[in-house]
């Protein structure tokens, strides 16, 4: 028996041996990963703060002989129209957010509650825009014609505001996350449907819509499709459309013979065209990099709770 111990015991600490070898591996491969998809952003944040005829000579580097401000001048020689334009992305980001993950999960708790008559109707009403959709030239009647939300900020809200696989998300989420008792419970004290929904279910279901909320403040942060057709007053484009608009003015610039030599001199002589690139993608990314770590964890625990537990 001894002899059976000592055996175990001495097989024992080579199978941690071994188990400690591989976790280590494993962190190195992630940190290889990690370093990979890194080196990309890194080459957008050098390549904005490249000088223009260093670009052109060798290429894009990751890191550069020489740099240069001019492609960030060239962007932010906008800066009332950048500020108004980061004031309208960010309020339609804001409202349209808050309202789609209030429309979507009242949505979700009634199509999740099997009492509810109309929950199988309301289901397959549900799918029925994600199979079949009008088109742009009919929805452009509707909004511009019916609904009159044309030049609108509304226009910008609405059409993100209700998505097919996030009302899908967030039902899951509350059928497989969050105990039927505790809805029953609240009924049986007497609770009505919107006190329950309020007070017990809304609470719980906050990783999901963290998740959710995410993906639907980036979709609306880089929404510009709508905005190019909607949208005519300057003070009302939002971030995406006024930083395209910056890109074809720099592109004006570079196939137009006639440009003034001031502008140019203004520019240090030559037209930024590829670190202004670089310097409209920093304006757009930096927001969703600065918010992301801090929704992380909800985003991963909203997408995986539910699906493990069903």
């Amino acid at each position: 028996m001894s002899k059976k111990k000592n055996s175990a015991l001495d097989i024992a600490p080579s199978r941690r041996e071994r188990k400690g070898f591989g976790q280590y591996v494993l962190a190195f491969l992630l940190l290889l990963y990690t370093v990979v998809c890194f080196l990309p952003v890194w080459l957008v944040f050098v390549a904005a703060f490249t000088d223009e005829k260093t670009i052109a000579r060798n290429g894009f580097a990751f890191w550069p002989e020489k740099w240069s401000l001019n492609g960030v001048n060239a962007v932010l020689k906008y800066g009332d129209k950048l500020v108004s334009s980061y004031g309208v992305t960010i309020f339609v980001t804001v409202a349209g957010t808050f309202l789609g993950l209030l429309v979507m999960s009242m949505f979700a708790y009634s199509i999740s509650r099997k009492d509810f008559r109309l929950s199988k109707f309301l289901s397959v009403y549900l799918l029925i825009p994600m199979l079949f959709n009008g088109g742009q030239l009919s929805g452009y009647i509707c909004f511009t014609t019916y609904y009159h939300l044309k030049d609108n900020l509304w226009v910008l809200i609405l059409p993100l505001c209700v998505t097919t696989m996030n009302v899908i998300i967030l039902r899951t989420y509350i059928a497989n996350s969050i105990p039927g008792e505790l809805m029953e419970a609240a009924k049986i004290d007497g609770a009505g449907e919107y006190r329950t929904f309020f007070q017990i279910t809304l609470p719980l279901l906050k990783p999901s819509l963290a998740a959710v909320g995410f993906m639907m403040a980036t979709a609306y942060w880089n929404d510009w499709q709508n905005a190019l057709m909607y949208i005519d007053t300057d003070k009302k484009k939002p971030l995406q459309l006024l930083l395209i608009n910056i890109q074809k003015s720099i592109e004006f610039l570079l196939n137009n013979n006639n440009v003034p030599s001031s502008v140019r001199a203004a520019m240090g002589g030559t037209i930024p065209q590829y670190s202004s690139t670089m310097a409209t993608v920093i304006v757009v990314i930096g927001p969703i990099m600065i918010a992301y770590p801090f929704f992380q964890k909800y985003f991963i625990k909203g997408l995986t709770v539910g699906s493990v537990k069903g």
